[in-house]
């Protein structure tokens, strides 16, 4: 059984990538269990055609003891054969979503959810922290696999490097490794090439360009992937063949983060950042100081 957690900047797609990939791995015939590790609660619902999943939390809250919680109360079968568990958060305002993380996972091992016919488990992880109970699915070596969701705007690969960085930390104590980037296009220009770039100096791969189509916009709106609501659309071959990399993935690595100059250079080299803008940023930090 492998274990993947995908993580990425706050709103670059994780989810809806996540989702349609593992319905793409489903297609292939293998079993897979997703655990949604974000307070939204929207990890699932596409492949469940849900609004939104019963949380693991929500349930703790209603029953006041996570002991009185029964296994088939969280965890529900939707398309493909595909297990969903939402670990949801507090209320809020009040208390640290991670908590939700960590009580979902410690609850589902010890409940028997990882059963040994799975395939694959996948962790959708909020944004791009690393920290706390949103960094459990790599810091304890439950997720040994890490994608990053990202495209060629300055703060998805900002949040990727940052997100290299957490790896590296805990790649030195443990067995997590990142497999790879995935390129969720905002049709930036030279985006696959940028993002390629970042993937040599990284010490990874992009291991696949997803092209932006209005058909994934399209299917979200019924609660359902690409690959359920079309699957001969191109969008949908776009997912498939994703999965498939990841399912043949042999490449794991522990990156080379970049430097912030590293970073600001490679995209002044693509055109993204202009090559003036490194004055004007250094006015600023002059002036502030």
């Amino acid at each position: 059984m492998r274990q993947i957690a995908i993580y990425g900047k706050g709103g670059i797609g994780k989810s809806t990538t996540t989702q349609n990939t593992v319905a793409g791995l489903a297609s292939l015939g293998m079993k897979v269990m997703i655990v949604g590790c974000d307070p939204k609660a929207d990890s699932t619902r596409l492949i469940l055609h849900a609004k939104a999943q019963a949380t693991v939390m929500d349930l703790v809250r209603d029953l006041g003891t996570v002991e009185d919680l029964e296994l088939g109360d969280v965890l529900k079968v939707g398309y493909g054969n595909v297990k969903c568990v939402e670990s949801g958060g507090p209320e809020p305002g009040v208390g640290c979503a991670g908590r939700g993380v960590i009580t979902a996972i410690n609850f589902l091992e010890e409940n028997g959810a990882y059963t040994p016919d799975l395939d694959f488990v996948f962790y959708d992880v909020l944004g791009d922290v690393v920290c706390g109970g949103f960094a459990m699915p790599i810091r304890e070596n439950k997720a040994e696999e890490i994608y990053i969701v990202c495209s060629g705007e300055m703060m998805a690969m900002y949040a990727a490097n940052n997100i290299a960085k957490g790896i590296l930390k805990y790649a030195t104590t443990g067995k997590v490794r990142l497999g790879g980037l995935i390129c969720n296009s905002r049709n930036t220009d030279r985006e696959a090439d940028l993002i390629e770039a970042l993937a040599a100096k990284l010490g990874t791969q992009m291991i696949h360009f997803v092209p932006r189509d209005n058909q994934v916009q399209r299917a979200e709106l019924r609660r359902m992937t690409v690959i359920e609501y079309s699957p001969e659309h191109a969008q949908a071959e776009e997912y498939r063949t994703l999965a498939k990399k990841i399912s043949e993935n042999k490449m794991l690595v522990v990156p080379n983060p970049l430097t912030m100059d590293e970073l600001e250079e490679l995209l002044m080299e693509f055109g993204i950042m202009e090559a003036d803008d490194e004055s004007v940023v250094g006015v600023a930090e002059a002036a502030a100081q």
